[in-house]
């Protein structure tokens, strides 16, 4: 999935045909993996604790959304409370203070109540949070105005999110802050400054667990079940919206706790030219490339793998030739991905590619370089060529450090390699045969200690093999 704000990085490899052998993990065996006790979670709080210093942290889960009325939206933890906690329902507090013992990690979670259980589901409760999510101390969450005072008074600082999704929260702490405020002359005691978790967190999250990528790894195979799926079905007369449906049936059937990782974008024509078009209301036509851009969530671990494929079985000479440059924009930019590399050449390895590319294509005229500084390739490759991936599918961490330079690559990072190029139907100074083409192709890619991994080759891009897939091969 594209993201216009950061650097990139990209892949290549031998392709195959098929999925990895074995299947994916059922519904109770992802549980187990993303259930591994609370020793994992324990030893990332203590990482976190250890780097925050004299400071207490406060984290909340994410509030429940209303879709319309009494209707809500299915419930997804917040991804830093979820790093930190294990801990999965609504209506939760954690709080970190490493000055006590007892209160190291405190939990402040909604307690049983059988009626309400009967229409939503067992809750952990206060004896569950203990016992199953390792906290030192439990309490009903209609406790935490009166025991949060306590636990914050000590700290020098206080590590906070104001996040805009949970106003009433913001509120609580800021009527926190300003109440040591005006205490601190006197009592000697209360956090100074406000510091965002983020500041930690993103940099720990960078870099993924072996469990971690255990589970990308089953988001990437069950992804690419989803593309070769959708390569067999994108017919013409079939509508986009079936091939969405289809996406999300191949990731359910093989595990409960699956489902896309964003909404499923299925764009045939010119739609494909539209970057985030998600509306997959079209019907597929003769001589359509499909676009399809998806991927798949384990154990809250994503994946995000874009193929562009025709759907009567060939490509024409013009989708062919811009499927060319893509491809080799995609096999240069993951190339470009090795230990301390800095991020910014993955992207900048893709662009040289599209640029002269375009410049071959007639797209447009003039030297690469001066085309490149003027940014004219824009018009037709818009976006960057990477973003981290994990609990998130654009997943947080900086690209750039705070002298200037680029983050440099190191083994465990997770990002996406996705160059594509877009040239607008209406477009009436270029070529003819080649308005309306859109071709983006996006793999997964993690750095190792001696250059990259692939995560996502299950599904190929190689024209040849793409064009068998399509034709029933």
């Amino acid at each position: 999935m594209t993201q216009g704000t950061h650097p990139a990085a990209s892949a290549e490899a031998a392709p195959s045909t098929e999925p990895a052998a074995g299947p994916v993990e059922t519904a109770e065996a992802a549980d187990a993996v993303q259930s591994r006790g609370p020793e994992e979670f324990r030893a990332r709080r203590e990482r976190f604790i250890q780097a925050m210093g004299n400071g207490v942290a406060v984290l909340s889960a994410a509030p429940e959304l209303v879709k319309s009325r009494d209707t809500e939206v299915i419930y997804r933890q917040n991804s830093d409370f979820f790093y930190l906690t294990g801990f999965l329902e609504p209506g939760a507090v954690a709080v970190l203070t490493p000055h006590d013992a007892a209160h190291r990690f405190t939990l402040f979670v909604r307690p049983r109540d059988p009626e309400r259980e009967t229409w939503t589901g067992k809750r952990a409760g206060v004896e569950g949070a203990r016992e199953r999510y390792g906290a030192d101390a439990a309490y009903p969450a209609e406790e935490l105005d009166e025991r949060l005072k306590e636990l914050v008074e000590p700290a020098d600082a206080l590590w906070y999110a104001v996040r805009a999704d949970d106003g009433p929260m913001d509120a609580r702490m800021l009527r926190l802050l300003a109440g040591f405020r005006g205490s601190r002359p006197r009592a000697g005691k209360g956090p100074w400054d406000l510091r965002d978790p983020a500041q930690l967190l993103d940099r720990m999250r960078l870099i993924k667990e072996p469990g971690e990528l255990a589970l990308m790894r089953q988001a990437a195979e069950l992804a690419a079940r989803g593309h070769l799926a959708a390569m067999r079905a994108g017919r013409p007369g079939v509508g986009e919206w079936e091939i969405q449906a289809l996406l999300d049936q191949t990731f359910r059937s093989h595990s409960a706790t699956s489902g896309t990782s964003f909404p499923a974008i299925v764009g045939s024509g010119a739609n494909g030219t539209v970057l985030h078009y998600v509306s997959n209301q079209r019907r597929i036509e003769e001589g359509d490339l499909v676009l399809v851009d998806v991927g798949a969530e384990v154990g809250f671990y994503c994946s995000d793998i874009t193929r562009t494929f025709p759907a009567s079985g060939r490509f024409t000479a013009p989708q062919r030739a811009v499927y060319d440059v893509v491809l080799r924009a995609l096999h240069a930019a993951i190339q470009a991905v090795r230990p301390g590399a800095p991020v910014k050449e993955v992207h900048e390895a893709a662009r040289g590619v599209l640029v002269q590319g375009m410049i071959d294509l007639g797209l447009l005229e003039g030297e690469p370089e001066k085309l490149i500084e003027e940014e004219k390739f824009k018009r037709f490759f818009m976006h960057n060529t990477s973003h981290w991936l994990g609990l998130d599918v654009h997943d947080p961490g900086p690209y750039t450090e705070p002298g200037g330079e680029p983050v440099a690559l190191r083994p465990g990072m997770v990002l996406t390699v996705e160059p594509g190029l877009y040239v607008p139907e209406d477009a009436e100074d270029v070529p003819a045969e080649l308005r309306g083409i859109g071709i983006r192709l996006e793999d997964d890619v993690l750095v190792t200690e001696d250059g990259h991994e692939i995560l996502t080759r299950a599904v190929p891009v190689d024209p040849d093999e793409v064009e068998r897939i399509c034709s029933g091969g």
